[in-house]
């Protein structure tokens, strides 16, 4: 649980931070280059109004007269300058010496700037600096030169104190961390909450998986109100759970009945033996009849473990060793192993052979162990006086065995679950309930189909299809 919490954290989480970082940075950026910028174009907008009253004074020749009255004109502004509550207004020689102020006093602590340099060698003739005071105050210098000769006077320059503008920085500045810090609040929050959402019912998932693991199979996830991932997950380990339940209920009913069904032979071949042991004549009647109930009971048994074997070998993956066979031939071969037990039950069989051949790509041994078994089970449910039908069928694509008795049928709810393995229904005679399992098993394998139709009291139908051999099907059973 803790491991998608810290995936969490080194991943969308810091990707937010990051994100929130980049936006804080250029926010702040953006606020100071206008906060800063605006204060810095407001200083250079009045030196163009200087610029603009200097150059109406006299005419743009180099005269002295002229000079004199440009550097009159600038005096005099310094001395009239009307916002002295906000900037400090300075004209400097060539050496960049304070020659007048607005205040009417020279300050040494607004003279460190660098602007007046910057202005000499900038190509717009305008210079800037942000400088502290020896006093700690920050202040802001922006110096202009002087278009036209103005006698001794060189430049122009303003000054302010960033006080108020350092406050209203620094209140910005606060308020977007704060606004940063609630976001990253807020999405730490909301994820941790949706990740908790996620992980206490994987942690009980995971509790109860262990427990059904365990085997608790009576154990069950609650059922959620989320129609989401995990409230499918818990549906379908719940269903899971009913599965394996009903797996381990049809294997204790599947272990029984084989032990049933193996106690009954191997009781009969026990006392027959120990009846032949009494007897000392060989030609006595009920030796021999001993010695055929044993010979049919070990038949018997070796069916069954042959059956259970099987059924092991493909639950485990056998390989097929197929090839072209006949389906017609196949089936003939089957009917008439069968056909002495049929008539040996009182039985009737009813076959007509196709005139044709149906070419199939299929393992014969395995072919043959399906008909048989299709057949056996016929035989067993059928009545004495009854019929067994065997009928094939093509079409361009498949071919289709159907094998039909009158017998007693399957109900309804056991139809559905016949194929599946140690399944055994309420009608069931003797045997393991595994028969149509490996039937299944192996026609799936062929790439065929089983399909099983039953009406009570009227009869089942198996019908297993097949699909007709194509040049190039060989590749398609690979061992499974």
């Amino acid at each position: 649980m803790q491991s998608i919490t810290k995936r969490w954290l080194r991943g969308s989480l810091l990707i937010t931070v990051l994100i929130l970082a980049l936006a804080e940075g250029l926010f702040l950026y953006f606020c100071y280059q206008n906060l800063y910028g605006d204060i810095e174009r407001a200083m250079e907008s009045r030196f163009s109004t200087f610029i603009g009253r200097l150059q109406a004074t006299g005419t743009a020749g180099d005269s002295d007269s002229n000079a004199a009255s440009r550097a009159q004109s600038l005096r005099r502004t310094v001395e009239q300058f009307e916002e002295k509550d906000k900037f400090e207004f300075m004209l400097l020689d060539q050496n960049g010496i304070v020659l007048a102020t607005s205040s009417g006093t020279i300050n040494e602590n607004l003279t460190e700037g660098a602007d007046y340099y910057h202005a000499l060698i900038s190509s717009d003739g305008f210079g800037r600096a942000i400088f502290r005071t020896p006093d700690g105050e920050r202040v802001m210098a922006v110096t202009a030169l002087v278009p036209y000769d103005a006698g001794n006077i060189t430049a122009m320059r303003l000054v302010t104190s960033l006080t108020l503008a350092d406050r209203q920085w620094w209140n910005t500045v606060l308020l977007s961390a704060g606004v940063v810090l609630v976001a990253l609040g807020f999405a730490l929050w909301s994820g941790l909450f949706f990740i908790r959402s996620i992980v206490r019912p994987l942690g009980q998932v995971e509790s109860i998986a262990n427990r059904i693991a365990g085997g608790d199979l009576q154990t069950r996830l609650p059922d959620t109100r989320y129609n989401d991932e995990i409230g499918r997950l818990c549906h379908t380990i719940n269903e899971m759970a009913e599965h394996l339940t009903e797996t381990e209920r049809m294997k204790n009913e599947f272990i029984s009945s084989v032990s049933h069904e193996l106690r009954t032979p191997l009781t009969s071949i026990k006392g027959w033996v120990e009846t032949i042991g009494t007897i000392q004549d060989p030609t006595d009647q009920n030796y021999r009849k001993g010695l055929e109930v044993i010979g049919a009971e070990t038949d018997r048994l070796y069916a069954m473990v042959e059956e259970l074997l099987d059924f092991s070998r493909l639950q485990n993956g056998i390989k097929l060793d197929c090839q072209v066979l006949d389906l017609v031939a196949e089936a003939t071969d089957a009917a008439l192993f069968v056909e002495g037990r049929i008539r040996q039950e009182g039985l009737r069989l009813v076959y007509e052979e196709p005139p044709e051949p149906y070419p199939v790509w299929a393992d014969p041994a395995r072919l043959r162990q399906v008909f048989i078994n299709v057949l056996d089970n016929a035989i067993k449910y059928s009545p004495p006086g009854g019929s067994v039908f065997l009928t094939l069928s093509r079409t361009p694509t498949t071919v289709t065995v159907s094998v039909r008795d009158q017998g007693r049928g399957i109900s309804p709810e056991d139809l559905e679950k016949v194929k599946v393995k140690f399944f055994k229904g309420k009608n069931a005679v003797r045997g393991s309930g595994i028969g149509l399992a490996v039937v299944d098993a192996i026609v799936t394998a062929l790439g065929g189909t089983t399909d099983i139709a039953s009406t009570l009291g009227q009869g089942t139908t198996v019908r297993i299809t097949l699909p007709i051999y194509r040049s190039g099907q060989e590749h398609l059973h690979e061992p499974i």
